[in-house]
């Protein structure tokens, strides 16, 4: 019989991650071996793994957690464990969100409303090195990719709110700050509009900030 999965939960409710290991642990195919309630937690339960060599394969975490955020988290499991997948388990499908958590290193993206099947498949399709998303989740990525929108069209909310900041000559930091997100995450979402609106600098987003008449010149 071949070994099970090992997950790591991340969930900053506990009764969350109770309901979700008791589901897991009636599996064969997963074991949980360890729980965690938000992203500074599950990097020091982590690093207290590695040091054991005994790193779980997946993460199943949260994207709304305090302290930091789950992109946050994502970026810097997948970034300082290689070995280790995260996959996303949330209440949130905002495409900003989708496309923030993918672009950090997450290999899978579910919604709560999954069930106990769904989950197990995306903890499997992670440990084989594979993509797998939630079904409401696919179908808009692929409504985006088949008749993707253009100009400021193209831009979610939170993404419009950040090239406002730009425009106004923000920082990384102070856009975080401004929207009460993660640095790694404001950067991420400077990127996605830049990619968006096919510029290649800050300044060039800042001007457009200005023609569109997002910003006033010299705000």
């Amino acid at each position: 019989m071949p070994r099970p999965d090992r997950v790591l939960i991340v969930d900053d409710h506990a009764v969350v991650r109770r309901g979700i290991r008791a589901y897991l642990e009636a599996l064969d195919e997963v074991e949980v071996v360890a729980e965690a309630g938000d992203g500074e937690e599950a990097l020091e339960v982590l690093a207290a793994m590695a040091v054991h060599q005994e790193l779980p394969d997946v993460v199943l975490l949260d994207l709304v957690m305090p302290r930091m955020d789950g992109v946050t988290a994502t970026a810097r499991i997948t970034g300082q464990y290689p070995t280790v997948r995260v996959v996303v388990l949330t209440s949130f499908g905002e495409m900003e969100r989708v496309h923030a958590a993918l672009s950090s290193g997450a290999a899978g993206y579910l919604l709560k409303t999954a069930g106990p099947a769904e989950v197990a498949a995306a903890i499997g399709a992670a440990t084989r090195d594979e993509t797998f998303l939630d079904p409401t989740v696919a179908r808009r990525l692929t409504r985006e990719m088949v008749s993707p929108p253009t100009g400021l069209g193209a831009l979610t909310g939170r993404e419009r709110d950040v090239l406002i900041l730009v425009g106004a000559g923000c920082s990384n930091r102070e856009i975080a700050e401004e929207l009460a997100i993660g640095e790694r995450t404001a950067r991420t979402h400077v990127s996605n509009v830049l990619r968006k609106l096919q510029l290649t600098s800050r300044t060039q987003a800042a001007l457009v900030a200005v023609r569109e008449g997002l910003v006033r010149p010299g705000q």
